[in-house]
Parts: C-alpha cells; structure tokens; sequence
C-alpha cells in the first residue's frame, strides 16, 4: 500500500481536530460556558470597539482559555480511562490540571478588567 503524502496527512489530521473541538463543545459543560463567554466577550470586543491590539489580546486569551480547557478535559477522561476507581494519585493529577484552568481563567478575567474596566466608566 503507497504511503500518503504529507497533504493528505495534514487535511486528516485537521479533521481529527476539527472532530475533537466539535466533540468538547458537544459533550462538555464547561466548554460549553466557556464557549457562551466568548460569544459574550466578542460582541462586547464589537460593542466598546476596542483595539486591534486588544482584539489580538482577547483572541489569545480565549484561545489559550478553550485550549487549557481541552487539555483538562483529555487530562481527566485519561485519567479515568487509566484508573476508574477512586485513587488518591489521580486525583492529585486531576487537581493540577482544573488548577491550570483556574490559573488561565484568573489571569483572563484580570485581562477582560484591564480593557473593559476603563471603557465601562
């Protein structure tokens, strides 16, 4: 069987992806916040008209928000995958990882401040 070229490789491996991000909008709830935040944060990014610098700013934010997210999710399904029963390791795994969605959301609503504050009052 001839090997795929490297094109058809990446247009499948966009697939995949585009899969996976379908696949946590659909399945997890907190995604599903996050993903309501953003519809949020963009029309309020249209409604203040704020900056092309702060437009960049904000795509990143939610960006790397809805990519830790991800990663949180895949860190956990793993990890019950892994050890379905209650086990004080995977726990502690679990726990640094809804620690590092914490971390970003923290960080992003401090950026959210930093641009809307001013335009609000």
């Amino acid at each position: 069987m001839p090997k795929e070229s490297f094109l058809v490789n990446r247009i499948k491996s966009v697939g995949f992806a585009l899969r996976g991000a379908w696949l946590l909008v659909r399945t997890e709830a907190s995604i599903k916040v996050q993903v309501f935040i953003t519809i949020v944060m963009t029309a309020a990014g249209f409604y203040f008209d704020i900056s092309n610098t702060e437009w960049c700013i904000q795509i990143l934010t939610i960006a790397v928000i809805l990519g830790v997210e991800g990663l949180n999710t895949a860190v956990e399904s793993i990890s019950d995958y892994v050890q379905p029963e209650f086990d004080v390791k995977i726990g502690f795994i679990k726990d640094i990882s809804a620690g590092a969605v914490m971390l970003v959301s923290i960080a992003a609503t401090i950026i959210g401040c930093i641009i809307y504050l001013p335009k609000i009052f």
